[in-house]
């Protein structure tokens, strides 16, 4: 670790710092709306509300700074956004303490997961086009939300678009200069062209985070705990696992499942709910494939010291979201996914297993929502209960394809 504290300043090129800025702004956007939405639901103070925005963020930027030097690989560390959704329709019928209670027993489980090795074992079962599969369901909307960002918005998106697609013509330029890096530039200069676009009410003090104590109620805990754990384990870290894996990364899977049993723990003592791997965000860092791979982990530090400076800034992250308007938010994360969402379709289709990848893909790209739990989760156990009825042949190869997961 010491060796990549040393080298991180040659690792900070123009690509890393924008893909780790674009990563930061998908974070910081339109998954923070979701969770002053479901705050509003709860009826929760401004004081609550930012020390949960101080927790996620913080304790998602502290386990993206510590993972990605010591393993030197692009792991970015945020909140479960289905989860956040979940304690949003929670927040209405249970009390805030029963539900920070529910956090902590969910951080606890986690942790046991990860350090039994459970997880391990479960990423070397299913197979590697299965879980890449349920990758492109989940990125494809990203990528369809650009043509939505241009028909409801052509003159302040269209131009970050063109720009986009004239820095990607000259190859040369656009491994000194990213295109993506150019749409935001793009993005804010018409923000300030565009009428009407103009920040105003910026709050810039610095967050005065509070400890809350937990109370335990049964019936919370029977509706939050196991949704929350598979949010994590099956929806978010395997996205983030996925990613790595496709991009030549041995991830360590036993460590970020216990980390992220840790980071939910403390961020139940913040009000805050579950930390996990952001598998979007995580997929963005890892897309600059003119990086060697032992450099995009700066990227990951990038996201992470700007995690980390939001989470002190939580007044100002809660209006975030009403300063830069949702549609170019969705361009610039589905320009920004183009690349991974490429290699994970072909990822998915390549290889053997090619019925239970697309069987993964539709149902993911259903939204469907058994129990509570997403369809990301349904996607996995739909495809791999395809792959393994219909698919027999090759399955002694399937551990080889998805078994690149490190115990650690």
């Amino acid at each position: 670790m010491k060796r990549n504290l040393v080298e991180f300043p040659q690792h900070l090129t123009v690509g890393n710092i924008s893909n780790g800025l674009v990563s930061w702004i998908f974070g910081a956007t339109g998954p923070l709306l979701i969770v002053l939405q479901a705050a509003s639901k709860g009826n929760l103070s401004a004081d609550t509300v930012s020390s949960w925005i101080f927790g996620i963020y913080g304790v998602g930027g502290l386990l993206t700074l510590l993972l990605s030097f010591y393993y030197r690989q692009p792991i970015g560390y945020a909140f479960s956004i289905p989860g956040a959704i979940l304690v949003g329709a929670s927040l209405s019928h249970h009390s805030f303490s029963q539900v920070i209670g529910a956090y902590l027993v969910v951080g606890v489980v986690t942790l046991i997961l990860g350090m039994s090795g459970a997880i391990h074992k479960m990423m070397k079962v299913l197979p590697m086009p299965v879980m890449m599969g349920m990758v492109s369901g989940v990125l494809l909307p990203f990528g369809t939300d650009i043509f939505h960002s241009i028909v409801s918005a052509p003159i302040l998106n269209g131009i970050p678009l063109v720009v986009f697609f004239v820095l990607s013509c000259f190859r040369g330029l656009a491994k000194r200069f990213p295109p993506i890096l150019g749409a935001i530039v793009a993005g804010i200069i018409m923000l300030y062209v565009v009428p009407g676009m103009h920040a105003q009410g910026v709050d810039l003090s610095v967050v005065k985070p509070h400890l809350y104590m937990p109370s335990f109620d049964l019936a919370t805990m029977g509706e939050l705990v196991l949704p929350l754990v598979l949010t994590i384990i099956a929806i978010q870290n395997a996205q983030g696992i996925a990613v790595l894996q496709s991009a030549g990364y041995k991830a360590p899977v036993n460590s970020m499942t216990s980390w992220s049993g840790v980071g939910s723990i403390v961020n139940g003592f913040f009000g805050a709910h579950s930390a996990c791997i952001a598998g979007p965000m995580t997929a963005i860092l890892s897309t600059d494939h003119s990086l060697h791979m032992d450099c995009r982990y700066a990227a990951a530090v990038v996201l992470g010291i700007l995690s980390c400076v939001l989470a002190l800034f939580a007044p100002f992250a809660a209006s975030i979201p009403h300063l830069v308007p949702s549609s170019l938010i969705k361009l610039l994360g589905g320009l920004a996914m183009v690349g991974v969402l490429i290699d994970s379709l072909q990822r998915s289709f390549s290889e053997q297993y090619k019925m239970g990848a697309l069987f993964s893909f539709m149902i993911t790209i259903s939204g469907i929502s058994v129990f509570h739990i997403g369809a990301p989760f349904w996607g996995l156990v739909g495809g791999t209960l395809v792959s393994l009825f219909l698919e027999r042949k090759g399955t002694g190869q399937r551990t080889q394809a998805a078994g690149n997961g490190q115990a650690a």
